[in-house]
């Protein structure tokens, strides 16, 4: 099965495009408390996550102590939830390869996020993994996305489109991996009629405060899916992470189900 007919499954399982990310923060009982955590963030949301969403950096600042709770995670992360492994890597052919096996068949993660400006060649060794999905950066969700992301060229193309045509190329090309994009919720508005129906990862809900509503309206196929994170690891109520995750769940399928409404 190809990774995004897996994710679309798992939507169609669940009725929930809600991506669950993964952010831990140690706090005032240190590094040791984060694998118990995540224990009960993964048992508390796993039935309504489309996807779980560990991000890299969160790990890596922990030291190699990080490394290895992040290991033990995906070790134990439930079969039935795709993992997108949100590491951004960007660097030559010949270390991404590396990347690819460490992420693709060390920790046997689903997908992975990648910066694409350094060209085709540079997500290459991605591409091969049968079964496997990557989302490029196209458009962020940061201010900063303004800068070159969705600056205009003189032929009337966005450079978020020169993103997008790798992954067509990619499908062109028959490769075994799922090409998909990573567009920020809160920059979504006059981008998303110029994405290809490819699966979508969509952070910007929850504190950085997207609008669901310019998406749900696009009328994709594709099974796109929408990341919370301090909504659910760090909202500042009494409610738990199975609470959060329903609640948040649940306004996402309002929103596709309002869209369908309105059409």
């Amino acid at each position: 099965m190809r990774y995004a007919e897996r994710l679309q499954k798992r939507i169609d399982e669940t009725g929930s495009r809600l991506c669950v990310g993964i952010d831990p923060r140690p706090g005032d009982d240190g590094i040791e408390a984060v694998p118990d955590f995540l224990k009960r963030l993964v048992d508390g949301t796993w039935e309504q996550a489309a996807a779980f969403k560990p991000n890299m950096a969160y790990f890596e600042a922990m030291g190699l102590r990080g490394i290895e709770i992040l290991e033990e995670l995906m070790g134990r992360m439930p079969d039935e939830v795709p993992v997108i492994l949100d590491a951004k890597r960007s660097d030559i052919g010949e270390t991404q390869k590396y990347y690819a096996h460490s992420y693709f068949a060390h920790w046997k993660v689903d997908a992975v996020t990648l910066n694409p400006f350094l060209g085709y060649d540079s997500i290459e060794p991605f591409l091969g993994w049968e079964g496997k999905g990557i989302y490029l950066l196209a458009v962020t969700s940061n201010p900063g996305s303004a800068d070159f992301q969705r600056q205009s060229l003189d032929d009337g193309r966005s450079v978020f489109e020169l993103v997008t045509a790798l992954g067509e190329r990619s499908k062109s090309e028959g490769k075994e991996t799922d090409a998909g994009y990573v567009v920020g919720l809160t920059n979504a508005g006059g981008v998303l009629a110029k994405m290809p129906d490819a699966p979508l990862l969509v952070p910007g809900l929850g504190a950085q405060g997207g609008d669901l509503a310019d998406l749900a309206a696009a009328g994709r196929s594709a099974p796109d899916v929408i990341n919370v994170s301090r909504g659910i690891s760090y909202a500042k109520d009494d409610r738990s992470f199975a609470e959060r995750a329903r609640d948040w769940a649940a306004k996402i399928s309002q929103a596709y189900e309002e869209a369908v409404v309105s059409h």
